[in-house]
Formats: C-alpha cells, structure tokens, sequence
C-alpha cells in the first residue's frame, strides 16, 4: 500500500501511526496492495473552509473522505478478491483535523490519537463506499469500523 501523508496543521501528529493504521484497514478490506491513499492533516481554519465548500456546512469537522472519480462504491475498484490481475486504485484523500479529534477525544474519555485513529479508519471506509445515512448502513459501517479498530489496536505497536 502506498500511504502517503501531509502534515499541514501545524500540530505534531504521529504519522507512522497512522500510516501503519492505513495500511492495516486497506489489507483487511482486501485492497490491493499497490493501491494509493492520501492521508492530509490541516488546521481547523482549513477544516472549516473545505466543509463549507464541500459539504455546505459551517464551521469545521473532525474528517472529510474526497474519493477519487475512478472509484466508485460497489465497483470492485481497487479490490484483490480472486483476481490477482486486479489494477491497483487511487483511493482518494482522508482529511483530518486535529484540534477537533482533540475536543472530540476528551469528550469520549480518551486520547486524541486514538480519536484520530477511529477517524482515519471512519474516512477510509467512505473512500471505499461506506456511508452511514440510513440506520442500516449505520450499522454496517460503525460495525466494521470498530471490527478493523479492535484487529489494529490487537496487533500495533505498544504507544
């Protein structure tokens, strides 16, 4: 997997973490393994200025998924199933706010890393077609979301 990750929101983060994470979810979903994801991390301002535009909506959010065209749910794209001929995929981008993991994660009782973490993998999953509008799409996706959360934080590394 490819992972790549820009750190613009001036707050220390730890990428490698995330990476590893990435990598852990797109495996155990099945993406191949030459597949492409963005990982960026901007600054609330950014935040609030990418939720407005994209989304309509004021202020900043704690993730944005922007898949990218080729893409789309349910088309397979991107997926290592029993064809090893499979093309690799250009996933799309995970945007990331910190501070509002921050505030998000002392709410939830627990650390802003694992917050970030919950939605890097909450991201990810909308960059392969998951939503959660309906109350059965919530449970397929916050069922798997938690599934691929428990499986990473079984085998990473001690913090």
């Amino acid at each position: 997997m490819s992972v790549e990750v820009a750190n613009e929101s001036g707050v220390e983060v730890d990428e490698r973490a995330l990476v590893g994470l990435a990598g852990h979810v797109l495996a155990q979903m099945g993406i191949h393994p030459l597949a492409e994801l963005s990982i960026v991390i901007v600054d609330e301002p950014a935040m609030t200025e990418l939720h407005e535009r994209w989304m309509g909506e004021p202020g900043p959010t704690d993730v944005l998924a922007f898949p990218m065209d080729e893409l789309r749910p349910g088309s397979g794209a991107g997926r290592q199933d029993e064809d090893a001929s499979a093309d690799p995929a250009l996933l799309g981008d995970v945007v990331l706010c910190p501070q509002v993991a921050a505030k998000q994660a002392a709410e939830a009782g627990h650390g802003t890393k694992d917050e970030l973490e919950l939605l890097c993998t909450h991201g990810i999953l909308h960059l392969l077609g998951y939503d959660h509008a309906e109350p059965e799409e919530h449970a397929e996706m916050f069922g798997l979301q938690g599934e691929l959360l428990e499986s990473w934080r079984g085998v990473r590394p001690e913090r």
